[in-house]
Formats: C-alpha cells, structure tokens, sequence
C-alpha cells in the first residue's frame, strides 16, 4: 500500500475529511440498526443488544490489527495509559445507550426512535463547548448556524414525539419508547467526551477502539447476567437467539464502521460538529425501516408525514451545525483546550490544525495479527452457516441498493482518509 501523500487535486482538506467522516459514519451507523429489529420476532432487548456487542468486540479487534496492526496498537496504549480508562468508560456509556435504543426501537419503531436519540447532538455540543473550547471564539454567523441548528434538532424531536401518538403501540408503550431513545442520547452525547480528549493527545482512533470494546463486553455482560437471571438465564437466551447472531454480529460489524468514521470526525471538526453529521444515520435509517422493513406501511398518512417532516427539520439542523467551520480564533481557544490535557497528563497534543496532520509511524507485522483476524473470520463464517432466516418481512431489493450505497460510501471514505492521513 502507497504512503499517504500531500493535499492535492482532489484530497480534501482536514476539515473536508472530517465532513466526509461523518457522513459515512451516518451510512454505517444506520445500517448497524437494522439487526435490531429483531426485538419484534420476540427476542430479549438485552440479549440483542449483547449479540451485537459481541459483534462489535470481534470487529474491534480485527479491524484495528489488518489495517494497522498490534504493534502500532501497543506503541500506542503504551505513550498514553492514562486514556485507557476514558476509552474503557465510554465503551459501557455506549452499551447502556445501545441497550436503550432497542428498548426504543421495539415500544415506538425504528423509524421514530432514530431520531430521537440523535438528540445527542445537542449534548455533545455542549459537552465541546464546556470542555474543549469548540464554538468559543467562532464568528456571530457561525453561532447562529449552531443555534438555529440546535433549534431545528429540537423541533424535529418534537414533531417525531408527537407523531408516534397517531402509532398503534399499547397505551403507555409510546413515550417509554421515546424515555429510552432520549436516554440514549444522552449516554451517546457524554460518550464523545473521551473520544475528544483521546485525539487531542494524538490517540489514533484504531488504538482507542480496541480498548473501548472491553468496556462494553464486561458491562453487557453483567447486565444480561443481572436481567436475565444469571448464568442459567443468560445460556438460555443464547441457545434461543444462536439462529439470528449472524445477523446481531453482522450489526455490530457495521456499527464499528460507522464509529470509526465517527470518531475520525470528532478529531478534525470536534464532538459540536462531528456528531450531528454522524446523525445523518436518520435518514439511512428511515430508508431501512421504510423500504426494507416496511414500517409504515399501514400507518395513517399524517403519521407517516409528520415522521418524514420531523427527520428533515432535525436533518437541516444537523447540516446548519455542520457549515459553521471552525475559524482562527476558534482554532486558538482549541489550542488552549488542548494546552490543558498536555498539562494535566504530559503528552504530546493535537489541537486539530492543518500544520499538526499526523503521519503513519513504521510498525512491523506480527505473526499474530494473522491469527486474529482469521479467528475472526472463522467465527462470522460459523456463525453464517447457523444462521436461519428470521420471521420479518424484508425487501431484498432495497436491501441490496442500501447496502451497495454504503459500501460505496465507505470504499470512497476510507481511500481519502488514506491519502491524506494513513489513518493516523
């Protein structure tokens, strides 16, 4: 593979990348929901949510080690312990909010509660504005585009709130569906205050995942130990799910795409950018619940236009944050913010200029890096041939369409990253 090459024709710039970042990692992130549907064939929430964590913890390993290997992993890890414990916390922040989401997914749809949850938008900029300097500094038309964005994201929550009254869930189901998606949100828009400090102390995003995963398995892990009554419960739930995990670690394999992209994101434009671009998962989500599933079919035309309403206002909120570009000044109090973490831990910094791009470091291969990732494969392809087809009413056509667009998305994605940075 060639090394990384200098801005050029057609490589963007940083702020470019991590534009194009969040928009796959919106591609990946609502392809990765899909698999949660399965709530409604009568599966526990909790043993779907764990299905797709032990997904995500096999692709955590395997991604990270082909494209850059253990050595560079552990070089890492080793210039920077003290974010281990940020990455391990912010991994069980994720497997309490996704835990939440099927909650929501199976009380008021997929459809509504994607948009919901996406309220993390508004949290995450908080969280940068208070912790990491973002907006401060920035021109009055760039606080105007997050103001009148953050207005947007909260009445397009609002109407999607509203239009699940016109949905036909047993009374009470509605807005504890909606309690678990806002949750949810809320843990996701906390969860990005570690990824932030990891790569402004030039944490690379491979490395930060890896440990991220095991904050999620042993929390997953103790909360279906908890809720499906121990040991015994857990094995049973696990023999009734075995013919549908393909599928939950199929969702966890597409869920780790979507957050690299996204954590690749919050380091070029910051959490207050990079999150509400990443919540353009929205729109790949209703196009999944819609044309794959057929989730509003049936459903009274106003429902299903206040859903379509509701998603584009939160969509124009999201691109609105997204345009208000991070100007000198902002850039300077980024450095400050930056400053601090260099301070406080005694590492090397990076604040997110053009001047500090980073570059691959030489790390060699191990004969182990191999062994992981054909144990991964081995494991997806045993799991392909248990599989059984599930009992959910699914196009095939728009399936396939979906899942060619956010291949090529990502095949795009991925080779401009390469280019400019070398996935550093």
């Amino acid at each position: 593979m060639s090394q990384p090459t200098k801005p050029g024709a057609g490589i963007p710039s940083l702020h470019g990348l991590g534009v194009l970042s969040g928009l796959a990692a919106g591609a990946w992130l609502g392809a990765a929901e899909a698999p949660t549907k399965l709530v409604t064939a009568g599966f526990s929430p909790f043993i779907i949510s764990f299905g797709m964590v032990a997904g995500v913890f096999v692709a955590r390993w395997t991604l990270p080690v082909l494209v850059v290997g253990t050595a560079r992993l552990g070089d890492d890890l080793r210039r920077r312990p003290h974010l281990i414990v940020w990455a391990v916390l912010a991994g069980m922040l994720w497997v309490v909010a996704n835990t939440l989401t099927v909650f929501a997914i199976r009380d008021v749809g997929l459809s509504i509660a994607f948009p919901l949850w996406n309220t993390n938008s508004l949290v995450g900029l908080f969280w940068g504005w208070l912790l990491f300097n973002e907006l401060r500094g920035g021109a009055a038309r760039d606080w105007g585009k997050v103001a009148g964005g953050a207005l947007a994201i909260v009445l397009g929550a609002c109407v999607l709130a509203y239009a699940t009254s016109h949905q036909e869930a047993a009374a009470g189901q509605a807005w504890r569906g909606i309690l678990a998606a806002l949750g949810a949100g809320l843990l996701w828009g906390t969860m990005y205050v570690p990824y932030r400090k990891a790569y402004i102390s030039g944490m690379n995003p491979f490395s930060f995942v890896t440990v991220f995963t095991v904050g999620e398995l042993v929390t997953m892990t103790v909360l279906l130990l908890v809720f499906s009554g121990g040991a015994a419960g857990m094995a049973r739930d696990l023999s009734a799910v075995r013919p549908a995990l393909f599928w939950l670690f199929l969702g966890g394999f597409c869920w780790v795409i979507g957050d690299l992209f996204q954590q690749y994101a919050a380091k070029y434009i910051g959490i207050g950018r990079g999150i509400p671009l990443s919540n353009t998962n929205q729109l790949w989500g209703l196009a999944w619940a819609m044309f794959v599933f057929g989730e509003l079919t049936g459903q009274p035309a106003t429902a299903r236009a206040l859903v379509v309403v509701g998603s584009l206002i939160m969509i124009v909120g999201a691109v609105l944050i997204s345009r208000a570009e991070a100007s000198a000044a902002e850039r300077a109090r980024w450095e400050e913010a930056a400053g601090r973490e260099r301070d406080r831990y005694g590492v090397e910094v990076w604040s997110g200029g053009e001047a500090a791009e980073a570059k691959s470091a030489a790390h060699g291969r191990r004969w182990w890096d191999a062994v992981i990732v054909l144990a991964a494969l081995g494991v997806f392809a045993w799991l392909a041939v248990e599989a059984e087809r599930q009992a959910l009413s699914v196009s095939v056509p728009a399936a396939l369409a979906l899942g060619a667009a956010t291949l090529t998305l990502l095949a795009y994605a991925a080779g401009q990253l390469w280019r400019k940075t070398g996935f550093e």
